[in-house]
């Protein structure tokens, strides 16, 4: 089976190697100390029983005859033993009294001690460990030469001493590694916090300059690598500050010139439409290129009261100045009323189910279906269908065409400013902020996660569909803030 896995926090991952580092080098150093005073303490303990041993056999008296009676074989080993220590004598299978002696004398260490050899052994006997050293006793010969008599006689010393003192060594070196990893951990939590808090403070800092507070700029402490990112934020910030504020300066020039532009061209465009009209009823009885002219200039000049009309309305929305007129209406009335008022109701399928009862801005209802319904009829391909569906808290229109729909390429622009599918479209045809003011009017009915979207997209069925979706109980007459959302289908 699978398991996630990520990677611990940095004051995990110090913790860990200081941790580490800290056992790692505790285990070592206690260890090979261990090891040694523990070889050292049970190397003098044997060096100093096989001396004492051998001393007490060289003032025993030498063996005279053999075979050495029972007695005999007693009397050496009461000789050798003491209070912590026995001795057990042994001559051809006979031995001192002893019960155990196949068990604490292997067949090995006889085997050694019958070459005449002072031999020694640790063993363990139900966790008391001890040593046993084996030897041979020496026959006295004429002139007082002497020989190995075959008497072999070995002493079982206690090691108990010396087991307690490797078991403090033993303790000890838990009690050091322990003290080590504690160490180690202290260490670790101040490393940790040394490096987290100015992480911590960079991170925040970033926090608040993603928020948009461009004057975020961090204390620096020190010369460190820390201190050097710090002075990197800093001046990163002050530079993005500056540039942000150029940009927002140009960006409030640009739509307050569009603003100014907009509101002095609606003087001399009044003057200029109230002429059209004259050139209109004109225009029949002008002879050839004449009333081509006027009709020519009648039609620029709509188009252009309806693109200086487009402009006002998105300095509207830039600057915050848009507003809803909230109107309980019939929706399916308001969309009927619209087609009505265009001409527009032979040439479009409805499905308006009666009675869909909605609190909206009717004049941007009226503005957002103008728009999709008369993009469907110019650029798509008849039947346009306009479909209405009620939610319990939403009101969803759709509109619908059966042309070839749009390219996929350009679905994530439809509802930018200016932006046409067909860059070889001529003026006439518009201007391109037709479906952008209808996006700015969805989004302007509620707020939050209730705010009102259009998305594009295409039928499955063929053709272009623009799906709009708006609360049914608008109550928040605010603009839009913020970025405009990427948008599959929607906007960018």
């Amino acid at each position: 089976m699978n398991r996630l896995w990520w990677p611990p926090g940095l004051r995990v991952r110090l913790l860990l190697a200081f941790a580490s580092l800290g056992l790692t080098t505790t285990a070592v150093v206690a260890g090979a100390s261990y090891v040694q005073a523990r070889d050292v303490i049970l190397q003098q303990a044997q060096d100093a029983a096989v001396v004492t041993l051998t001393e007490q056999i060289a003032q025993l008296t030498p063996v005279r005859s053999l075979p050495p009676s029972q007695a005999d074989l007693d009397a050496i080993a009461a000789d050798l033993s003491d209070r912590d220590d026995s001795a057990i004598a042994v001559y051809q299978g006979r031995s001192s009294s002893y019960d155990r002696i196949s068990e604490v004398l292997p067949p090995e260490l006889r085997a050694e001690v019958s070459g005449g050899r002072v031999v020694w052994q640790r063993q363990s006997e139900q966790g008391h460990p001890y040593l046993v050293i084996g030897t041979q006793l020496m026959l006295a010969g004429p002139e007082g030469a002497s020989r190995p008599s075959g008497l072999e006689v070995y002493r079982l010393h206690a090691l108990v001493a010396e087991q307690h003192s490797i078991d403090r060594l033993a303790t000890l070196a838990w009690l050091t590694g322990g003290l080590s990893l504690a160490f180690a951990v202290l260490l670790a939590l101040l490393a940790a916090r040394g490096v987290l808090r100015p992480v911590r403070e960079l991170g925040e800092a970033a926090r608040r300059l993603g928020d948009g507070d461009l004057t975020t700029r961090l204390t620096v402490h020190g010369s460190d690598e820390l201190a050097g990112v710090a002075r990197t934020f800093n001046y990163t910030a002050e530079r993005l500050e500056r540039q942000v504020g150029e940009l927002r300066r140009m960006e409030s020039d640009a739509r307050r010139f569009v603003a100014d532009v907009s509101h002095e061209l609606r003087t001399p465009l009044a003057a200029m439409t109230a002429v059209t009209d004259v050139l209109d009823e004109e225009a029949p009885r002008l002879p050839g290129d004449a009333g081509r002219a006027a009709r020519l200039v009648s039609q620029e000049t709509q188009n252009l009261t309806r693109l200086v009309t487009d402009l006002i309305e998105v300095s509207r929305f830039d600057s915050g100045a848009a507003a809803l007129n909230l109107d309980d209406i019939d929706v399916a009335e308001a969309v009927r009323a619209t087609l009505h008022a265009r001409g527009w109701t032979d040439q479009v399928v409805t499905d308006l189910p009666p009675g869909t009862l909605a609190r909206l801005d009717p004049r941007r209802l009226d503005v957002i279906l103008a728009n999709l319904v008369g993009n469907a009829l110019r650029h798509g391909a008849r039947p346009v269908s306009v479909r209405l569906r009620a939610e319990p808290d939403w009101i969803v229109l759709s509109v619908g065409d059966h042309g070839p729909g749009l390219d996929p390429r350009v679905l994530p622009y439809v509802f930018d400013r200016f932006y046409k599918a067909d860059s070889a479209r001529s003026r006439s045809e518009g201007s391109g902020l037709g479906l952008a003011i209808a996006w700015e009017n969805a989004r302007l009915h509620g707020s939050g996660a209730n705010r009102g979207s259009l998305v594009a997209g295409n039928d499955p069925a063929g053709g272009a569909l623009f799906t709009l979706r708006l609360p049914r109980r608008c109550t928040d007459p605010s603009p839009p803030i913020g970025p405009r959302p990427p948008a599959a289908g929607g906007r960018p």
